[in-house]
Formats: structure tokens, C-alpha cells, sequence
């Protein structure tokens, strides 16, 4: 039927239930947003793109549903790019729409013109160009199914002269791929494995809270062998907390039960897991990844299956497919062998940690250094970061959702969330990048409107997206709590100057006179300063209580400047000075 091709853009987005949009409102995209309205597609308008990206991204990963990033072509568009690799490294099926220059003038270097499908062809799963206006519906159509499929970002990028152009068009069927359950023979091999083994453990990764299902059939397989279910960094959600069989997170700032139960595993069974490098590197000094290990990967992408670390079988399927597969097909004696003396190991590991980690305060020094313990003689009465996270899990919400950012602050909490279900913990994920707590915690509440939720970022990372505090604060938008961990620090890299630049703090300084409340404040929100423990949790309480009455608290917790293990102890070393560096050396530069 004829129609324009906003309008088959749009028809195209209805039938696929695309029902929210992130991003800034723009001229390229303007065509098609001026009917969002009467589609029931709602635009949330953020402060900056980059922001708007990572909402999306929240919004889609406590969902499951696919939502819509588009802004201005050129530099609109360009915003998006640190959310793209986030969200791709996050395996968020998120439609990536691209707003091009005109096909007439593109190439002239005119008005807000940039290679965007260069520019994205190594951060989205799958990129396509519309080509011919009467290709609209079909390319878009393909874009989100690819989105899916892929698990990723895909991008869809269009000349904005074809917009408001009368095509004859069919608008077509949504396309739906059957995921895998895997090869038939790596599928028995694995059972087979798993049936043989003495101290089989199992890795949960995202693909386990993506999967349907995917967290009870890993339960079920893990019930069945008695085998201890560790997950990946910052993939806390994908195992019940409150199962005696979890052990916790591996990776930086993890679960020592943990990494202790898997550094005695003979079959590790990884389960919807790139096995990405933070997941298995040393943690507390401990070299726990299991040398002599049968490694069993599972993985819904083939590119991933034995580049980190060596395989002894593949399956390229769904992650809650496949273990029900495998269970299906596990002998009558499976997990026999030690199964008592397995579970006594898993539950003192577990109860020796919980302890460890309960008593644990104050952050340690390495030796030769000594900036923890002159942080805290600085600011004996103010709250360590582990004070503050014991108030904090002294309020939070079982049922909530929560998001953390990037930084010093927000890793060394990476061991105490845990929870009853998926689609619980939004973390920046490998891509790492700052600003992520705020945006992806709104989100993520636009999507799940009836669960508290709490956001979380330090405040070097909180600069980043603080100006999203002028736009959540309008009507429509819901209520959210924010945690600001003030310590006037970017305490990752400052903790990074103690132990290989001898204290030689180059930028790793903020504002003392700057009050995050008091922004919150002038935006019309609720802001508050906690100092101590006490005041922390019943902060959180009644921020709690107030997002029920729609109500936005950003609660700015005061901490001392202690300072979390390092996050690149692989990456880093003291480095040696050579020929000599002199200030006095400096030319002068000839000026206007």
C-alpha cells in the first residue's frame, strides 16, 4: 500500500512492539518522532546521547525488549558511540538508528556530515545503509531481527532526504531465528564429561540471564551434580544468591569461596560465557583458574568459543538450551562420586568467605606504600567504602535492581550484591566507561516502573553523566535513588599513582567545593548527605519510600579516600626514567 516512509518506518517499529526511544531531538529525525506519539512509541529526550544510550541499554537488559537510539545526524550520532561499545560488550540487542546527511550533498563535507557506518562497523553486532527508499521496511525489519539474533547493537543508517517520500510498500512480518541447543555430538560429549567428573563446577555468564530460562536450567544441572555455580565479573544476577550451591563472582574484587571452589574443579562447565578476561584473571593474589581442567565452553556466538582460553569442547547454542541438553543426557551416577563431601566443601568455602568479607573494613596497602593508612588518620570519623556497602546492604531492597558505574568505589562493592533473579545488576561492563550508573539505572526503571531501583557511581564517574540531573526531573519521567560516593578523588587511577608513580597525583583531584545534593537540589530533586552508617541506611529507607511516591533522592555518601586493589595489576608496572625529563627544556610556541 502507499504510504510515506516515516510512516513505514514507524509501522515497521509497531510490529515489533518498539515501544521507547532514547535519545535528542533533531531535524533528521524529526519526520518520524513527530508521529511517535500516535504510535505509542514514547521519545524520552536525555541531556546528552551518550546518557540516552546507556538508558536504552538498561531499559533493554531488565526487559528483554528491544528499544531505539536515534539523535541528529553528525554529531548527535557521534554521542552514541561510547554507549554502541557498552551495550555491545553488555550482548544488548538494542536498534541503533542513524540519521545520515542528504544523499545529494554527502561527500562535500557540509553541515553535520560524518561517516557513520565507518564510524560503528566495529561496535554494532550488524550494520546496514538503506539504499532506496522503498527498502526502508525491509532494512529496518532485518536490523532488528539481527539485533536478536546477535544478541548486540545493530545499526540501521539512512539518508535523511528519504524521509517523506510516498512509497508503495508492504510492511514485513517480524523475523524470529530458532536458537541453537547445540551439535548433537559436542552436546553428549559434554554430558559425558560432566558424568565422569569428581569436582565439576559450573561458570554462569550473561548468556545464562539472556537465555529463557537459562538461570533455572543451570539450576537444575547444578542441583543435579552437586556442583558449586560461580558467574562472571559483574554477572552477580545470573545464579540465585540465596542458593547453597553459589559461590559468587570470580574476577576483580569477587567471591574468594569462589575461586578457591574453581581452582580444584577437573570439568568446568562455562555457560553463556566469552570467558572474558576480568572473569578469570587473578584475584586476592590468587591464581585460581584451574591449569588441568576439562574446559566445556558454551557460547551463542562461535567466535568466542576458545579465544580466551583453551577448550576441551565447543558448543555454539542457547546457554538454557544446552544445559538442559546436557542434563538430559548425563549418566544415572553423575555428581555420585564426592557428592558429600563436595557439598560440605562448597558450604564451609562459602561460610569461611562470608565471614572474611563481613570483617572486612579498611582497604590494604601494598607494601611500600602507605596511602590507605594515611587516609583514614585523614578522616578517622568518616565512613571507609566498606562501612558504606554494609549500610547499603542494610537497606536495599531484595527485589531491587540495581546499576553500577566504572571506578574504585563501585568495584570494591563487585562482592556484595546478590539476588533472587536475573535482570537484577546492570554494570558498565568490559568496555568500562564512566558515567554509566545514572543513565542505565533510569532505564532501567522506565522499564520495570513497579521495582525500587538504585544507582550507584563514585563521583569522578558521576561528573560524567551529573547533567542527566536536568532532564529526569521533568513529569513524565520516573523516580529513581542515585548513591554518590564522594571522596573528591578518581580513586582506580590514584590508587594506580601510589603504586607505580610514587604518589605523583596528575589529575586525579576534584572539586571539594562542589555538592552533588546541592545539584540535585537546584534541579528540583531531593538531595541528602550521609556521613555516617546510620545515616546512610535510613537515607536509603526513605529514598526507597519516596521513589514510591515519585520522588528522585540522590543521597551523597561521604567516604574517606581509601583507595581498592588496582584494576590492572596485569597491565601496569613502575616505570624507569631514562633520559631525564626538565621543565626547563620547554620552547616557546609563536602565538595569534
Amino acid at each position: 500500500m502507499k504510504m510515506t516512509t516515516e510512516e513505514a518506518f514507524v509501522k515497521t517499529l509497531q510490529s515489533h512492539g518498539i515501544e521507547h526511544a532514547f535519545g535528542i531531538i533533531g531535524s533528521a529525525m524529526m519526520p518520524i518522532s513527530d508521529i511517535f506519539p500516535d504510535a505509542g512509541i514514547t521519545f524520552w529526550d536525555c541531556a546528552h546521547e551518550g546518557s540516552g544510550g546507556m538508558m536504552a541499554d538498561g531499559y533493554t537488559r531488565v526487559t528483554g525488549k528491544v528499544s531505539m537510539m536515534i539523535a541528529q545526524n553528525g554529531p548527535g550520532i557521534t554521542n552514541f558511540v561510547t554507549a554502541v561499545k557498552t551495550a555491545y560488550w553488555n550482548h544488548t540487542p538494542l536498534l541503533l538508528v542513524t540519521p545520515q546527511a542528504a544523499n545529494k550533498t554527502i561527500g562535500q563535507g557540509g553541515f553535520q556530515e560524518v561517516e557513520q557506518m565507518k564510524l560503528f562497523e566495529d561496535m554494532v553486532a550488524y550494520q546496514e545503509e538503506v539504499r532506496d527508499p522503498t527498502r526502508v521496511a525491509e532494512v529496518l525489519a532485518r536490523v532488528i531481527a539481527q539485533a536478536k539474533r546477535l544478541s548486540g547493537p545493530a545499526q540501521l543508517n539512512i539518508p535523511r532526504d528519504f524521509w517523506t517520500q510516498v512509497v508503495d510498500i508492504e510492511i514485513p512480518q517480524p523475523i524470529e531465528f530458532e536458537r541453537s541447543s547445540g551439535g548433537e555430538n559436542s552436546v553428549a560429549q559434554a554430558a559425558a564429561m560432566l558424568s565422569d567428573a569428581k569436582n565439576p563446577v559450573i561458570l554462569n555468564g550473561a548468556g545464562v540471564v539472556l537465555a529463557q530460562g537459562g538461570i533455572d536450567a543451570s539450576k537444575a544441572l547444578a542441583e543435579r551434580l552437586t556442583a558449586p555455580v560461580c558467574v562472571g565479573y559483574q554477572h552477580n544476577d545470573a545464579f540465585p544468591g540465596n542458593h547453597p550451591l553459589f559461590a559468587g563472582p570470580l574476577g576483580y574484587n569477587g567471591s574468594k569461596a569462589g575461586m578457591e571452589l574453581i581452582k580444584e574443579a577437573d570439568v568446568v562447565l562455562c555457560l553463556g560465557t566469552r570467558l572474558n578476561p576480568f572473569s578469570t584473571l587473578p584475584g586476592y593474589g590468587i591464581e585460581y583458574w584451574p591449569a588441568d581442567a576439562k574446559i566445556i565452553q558454551v557460547d551463542i556466538n562461535p567466535d568466542r568459543i576458545g579465544l580466551t582460553k583453551k577448550v576441551s569442547i565447543g558448543i555454539v547454542g542457547d546457554a538454557a538450551k544446552v544445559a538442559n541438553g546436557i542434563l538430559a543426557q548425563l549418566s544415572d551416577t553423575a555428581g555420585d562420586a564426592g557428592r558429600d563431601a563436595r557439598k560440605a566443601n562448597i558450604a564451609q568455602k562459602k561460610s569461611a568467605w562470608a565471614q572474611e568479607l563481613t570483617s572486612l573494613t579498611h582497604e590494604q596497602d601494598d607494601p611500600g606504600t602507605t596511602w590507605n593508612e594515611r587516609a583514614r588518620a585523614a578522616k578517622p570519623d568518616w565512613m571507609s567504602p566498606r562501612m558504606a556497602w554494609r549500610a547499603i546492604q542494610a537497606a536495599l531492597p531484595k527485589e531491587a535492581i540495581i546499576s553500577s558505574d566504572i571506578g574504585n568505589n563501585c568495584a570494591i562493592g563487585n562482592a556484595y550484591p546478590a539476588f533472587e533473579e536475573g535482570r537484577k545488576y546492570l554494570a558498565p561492563g568490559l568496555f568500562g566507561p564512566c558515567g554509566y550508573g545514572l543513565p542505565a539505572i533510569v532505564g532501567a526503571k522506565i522499564g520495570q516502573p513497579d521495582v525500587p531501583v538504585v544507582g550507584f557511581a563514585g563521583d569522578g564517574a558521576f561528573g560524567i553523566a551529573v547533567n542527566e540531573l536536568t532532564a529526569i526531573g521533568r513529569g513524565e519521567w520516573p523516580a529513581i535513588t542515585q548513591i554518590v560516593f564522594r571522596n573528591y578523588q578518581w580513586g582506580a587511577e590514584k590508587r594506580n599513582s601510589t603504586l607505580w608513580f610514587d604518589d605523583n597525583f596528575v589529575g586525579t583531584e576534584l572539586d571539594t567545593e562542589v555538592s552533588y545534593a546541592g545539584i540535585a537540589q537546584a534541579c528540583g530533586l531531593k538531595g541528602v548527605v550521609a556521613r555516617t552508617m546510620d545515616e546512610l541506611t535510613a537515607a536509603l529507607n526513605q529514598a526507597i519510600i519516596d521513589q514510591k511516591n515519585g520522588i528522585t533522592t540522590l543521597i551523597e555518601a561521604m567516604i574517606n579516600q581509601e583507595l581498592g586493589d588496582p584494576f590492572r595489576r596485569d597491565a601496569m608496572k613502575k616505570p624507569v626514567r631514562v633520559a631525564g625529563i626538565d621543565a626547563a627544556d620547554m620552547q616557546p610556541q609563536a602565538g595569534a
